[in-house]
């Protein structure tokens, strides 16, 4: 046998403890590369914000003034409608609805002067404008569907009223997107 220096102690402890340092500096290592990636897959403040429930103070809204608000990423009609424009909503036959749906059923109980509707078209998405069209209510530009001051397709394309949001009233004067009834929507 050659004359080799010795590769540990007499119990093998310096070996061990190459093999230890060694691991556990690839495992500290490894760990510190996969960190970023991990926590790259976790949801930012944005997308977590994004499906809470949003309050909307509805006292700077004037009567006939219809705010925009986003949802999840949707876009939010809210409209504060005159006594006019609720007598008018509430006085149309169903039988002359393209989608009928009373106009007390697209309201919440006793805030028959607050409209919360999806701001998309129901043909294919395009974002209506409001106060336009034989109803004064919202037209699409892009193929022609009018609604009225309820949110109803009267004509056009349209298949459907612009849907509800789920939403609940917190006092006179403030909304919760995102919440029905006190209980919120996952």
């Amino acid at each position: 046998m050659a004359n080799t220096p010795p590769t540990s102690g007499p119990d093998g402890s310096r070996r061990d403890f190459l093999f230890l340092a060694t691991g556990s500096g690839l495992a500290v290592g490894a760990g510190a590369l996969a960190w970023p990636f991990v926590a790259s897959m976790a949801p930012d403040a944005e997308v977590i914000a994004a499906g809470a429930p949003l309050e909307v103070d509805l006292t700077p809204i004037q009567e006939g003034q219809i705010v925009n608000v986003f949802w999840r990423g949707k876009l939010i009609f809210i409209r504060s409608r005159s006594e006019t424009e609720v007598k008018e909503a509430e006085a149309v036959k169903l039988s002359e609805l393209m989608d009928p749906q009373a106009d007390s059923a697209r309201v919440k109980e006793g805030h028959a002067k607050w409209l919360v509707v999806y701001g998309n078209c129901t043909h294919l998405g395009c974002v209506p404008i409001g106060h336009q069209g034989q109803y004064e209510g919202w037209s699409c530009p892009c193929h022609g569907s009018l609604y009225d001051t309820s949110g109803r397709v009267r004509r056009g394309p349209a298949p459907t009223n612009l849907p509800i949001p789920p939403y609940a009233f917190l006092t006179d004067t403030k909304i919760r997107i995102g919440e029905e009834g006190g209980k919120a929507v996952a």
